[in-house]
């Protein structure tokens, strides 16, 4: 007996060492971080990118060719695909419920028995093989399968109007990436404008020095405001490739794929906002789709109210099995026979009404009609709050356009301003303070055209994004 244990113990040793060495302890001390153990990095190895879309290198790609690009792509959108296929699986698991349920059904068995006959037992033993078909269907139950249904459609409806809103994030967030990389691009554009002044100004400068015309802290300071121009340019080259990787990420793409986008000159940037505010706030109370997900969050907590207070009535069901049965029996000293092919059925109405389960429905009823007040309460919340988004968005979007006006008036106010000082210091009646100075002020109003360029087509995006319109392509 004792070897018997042994030998147990032993193979139950073996079998559970492949576990005991795969399994992981803490890290011995917190001074250094945890190391994978040796092979053990395989089962770790990230799975393989979704296939990712090849871009054409002759193609310059618009603002809804990159919107197309993202949904296809951002892996955001096929989560709540996936959660939307899943919550219509719900839907179809509770229509099921409705219809009866049929099985098939094989049961072998084997009984032996010593049956006490006369002044001795004797040894029976049968066995029987019985096929057949298990029918379970309810007939009536006051509504709660039909509860059940109602719960499922209106939680399919909140997942896909989650799903649309998905895709309003997306839209917007690859808008937003878009319109950065296009003020960075302008930036730099801007940068490398301010940089050739710059050195217009210095090899006049110089020149002048050749000339005897200018002193050499002219040329010094006409040296150090290129400098400070190149410095600049650097720093923007810097800002661009990092809006490009954002503009990437937003599409679900990796920032080392090449891609042509749309300039920012090829855009037609608006001069007015055709819409109201009030026409706003009421479009986003019409068609915000996470509004209208609380609105059927709502319908489902109503529902489940009345799937609660229908577990209080009882359930009308039937069910039952019928099919055939054979069997062989032998017994001791005898020989064995099969009995005939012999059919069997039973059937079964039942009625179920459940009179106590301590207090469990009443409370079930009191989570659902809290589940229901807690969501009435956030459709409340959620509106004031998109209310607020679309006022808050709305007055953005005025007070860029107004600062694009001025921004685009500033501009051309400048650069005639430079060309006239860089002019009059030509023929020496302007000093070269005057031509840095003008030089610099150009430069802040190039940033300030294209900063107030993109910031109002970003703006208007927002106040697209905020009543919903991006779902539709409509912008104000």
């Amino acid at each position: 007996m004792v070897r018997l244990r042994r030998r147990q113990f032993l193979l139950v040793g073996l079998l559970l060492a492949p576990a005991f060495a795969c399994a992981q302890s803490a890290p011995p001390a917190a001074d250094h971080p945890w190391e994978l153990p040796s092979g053990s990095q395989q089962p770790l190895k990230l799975p393989a990118r979704h296939a990712e879309f090849v871009p054409d290198p002759s193609q310059t790609y618009a603002l809804a060719d990159l919107v197309n690009i993202a949904e296809q792509n951002n892996p955001e959108t096929r989560v709540a695909w996936e959660n939307a296929k899943a919550r219509a699986a719900d839907l179809g698991i509770s229509k099921s419920t409705l219809y009866p349920t049929l099985a098939a059904t094989a049961v072998a068995t084997s009984a032996r028995a010593n049956i006490f006959f006369g002044t001795a037992y004797f040894r029976q033993t049968t066995y029987t093989f019985a096929p057949a078909l298990t029918l379970d269907y309810i007939i009536f139950d006051f509504g709660r399968r039909a509860d059940e249904i109602t719960i499922s459609k209106y939680n399919l409806i909140a997942a896909n109007l989650q799903f649309n809103d998905t895709h309003r994030t997306v839209i917007f967030g690859v808008m937003q990436a878009y319109y950065r990389l296009l003020n960075a691009r302008g930036q730099q554009d801007a940068a490398e404008a301010n940089l050739k002044n710059a050195q217009t100004v210095r090899e006049d400068s110089e020149a002048r020095l050749n000339l005897g015309l200018a002193t050499l802290p002219d040329v010094l300071e006409a040296r150090s405001a290129e400098a400070q121009a190149d410095y600049d340019l650097q720093a923007t080259i810097g800002a661009t490739e990092i809006a490009y990787g954002d503009l990437m990420t937003s599409l679900g793409l990796s920032p080392t794929v090449k891609l042509q986008v749309q300039g920012i000159k090829d855009l037609k940037v608006p001069d007015e906002i055709t819409i109201t505010v009030e026409k706003s706030i009421d479009l986003a109370l019409a068609q915000r789709p996470d509004l209208m997900q609380r609105v059927a969050q709502l319908r489902a907590a109503s529902a489940e109210i009345k799937a609660a207070h229908s577990n209080y009535l009882p359930t009308l069901s039937v069910d039952g099995d019928a099919g055939l049965s054979r069997t062989y029996g032998e017994q001791y000293g005898l020989p064995g026979i099969y009995s005939p092919t012999q059919e069997f059925w039973n059937a079964r109405l039942s009625l179920n009404w459940t009179i106590f389960d301590g207090w469990a429905r009443e409370q079930r009823v009191k989570r659902a009609k809290a589940d229901q007040k807690q969501a009435a309460a956030d459709i409340d919340a959620i509106r004031d709050q998109v209310e607020n988004e679309v006022w808050a968005a709305y007055s953005t979007a005025r007070t860029a356009l107004r600062q694009q006006r001025a921004a685009a008036a500033l501009l051309a106010s400048a650069t005639e301003s430079y060309n006239a000082a860089l002019e009059s210091y030509r023929y020496g009646v302007r000093s070269q303070i005057d031509v840095v100075s003008a030089q610099r002020t150009l430069a802040q109003a190039r940033t300030a055209d294209v900063n107030a360029r993109t910031q109002l087509l970003t703006g208007i995006a927002a106040l697209a994004f905020q009543t919903g319109d991006l779902l539709y392509g409509r912008v104000p």
